[in-house]
């Protein structure tokens, strides 16, 4: 298992449990109990979590994790929800894209297929299309945000009404029937709302950890998302909820 890919379960485990050992992160992992305190100490470090005697709790600063450990995260899910969004996408189509590991996962297979134009506020998603030559790369600019690798703000909001897309993948941090599209930032939220009002559809690409969740700031709500495509561990009564209030589900 890789480096990467370990602290990204160390993290989701944290997260979900609030606070673990060494002894079960050893047996989780299937490494050494000194290698989960080197891990540990080093996530502490980066104050991605609070290191404690004989284990770890969930830090002070939320659970929004860099995108280079969530990349790592629920990565066969992510890939089967990301070729079932890019059939979504019709030939030639101008594709608004915002920024997380799901919609990066997207932008390669589109890039593949071409030809397309891609429109992003991910300067990660940027630096991977760059050099297809069957992709137009259009570049929203803004205020980086070193959590999702994106621009964001009121400069990409002003340069979101330049443009028209013909599909928008919008990553989320929760989707609820209740609550519509959430994400942890509140320029993030602005910014992905943009893209949304700039494009005549929104899909919301989300694997089953984030369905049915909510948090800080509310991008928008179902009545603006077009389709969901997420993952068969997501939860069917709260998919059937959101499916009841008009959003097409796709579930692989």
């Amino acid at each position: 298992m890789l480096r990467t890919e370990r602290h990204a379960r160390i993290l989701e485990h944290v997260s979900a449990k609030g606070s673990v050992g060494v002894e079960e992160l050893s047996r989780l992992l299937h490494v050494s109990g000194a290698t989960v305190r080197r891990d540990l100490q080093h996530l502490h470090a980066l104050n991605l979590l609070r290191r404690t005697h004989g284990g770890a709790a969930v830090g002070n600063i939320g659970l929004e994790a860099p995108l280079q450990y969530r990349s790592e995260r629920r990565r066969p899910e992510k890939l089967a929800i990301a070729r079932a969004a890019a059939a979504l996408v019709p030939a030639g189509a101008v594709v608004g894209m915002t920024g997380g590991s799901t919609a990066t996962e997207i932008a390669r297979l589109l890039a593949e297929r071409g030809p397309v134009t891609i429109v992003t506020n991910a300067v990660n998603i940027a630096a991977e299309l760059v050099l297809h030559k069957d992709v137009t790369l259009v570049v929203i600019g803004g205020t980086a945000r070193t959590e999702s690798y994106e621009l964001v703000g009121p400069t990409a909001e002003k340069a979101l009404t330049e443009y028209h897309t013909d599909v928008t993948f919008l990553g989320v941090d929760g989707i609820s029937a209740a609550h519509g599209c959430t994400t942890h930032d509140q320029l993030e939220a602005a910014t992905d709302r943009a893209f949304t009002n700039s494009s005549s559809r929104t899909v919301v690409v989300a694997d089953s950890s984030k369905i049915g969740k909510v948090t800080l700031a509310k991008i928008c709500p179902l009545a603006a998302v077009g389709h969901l495509v997420t993952d068969g561990e997501a939860a069917q009564e709260e998919l059937e909820r959101i499916a009841a209030a008009g959003v097409p589900v796709t579930s692989v």
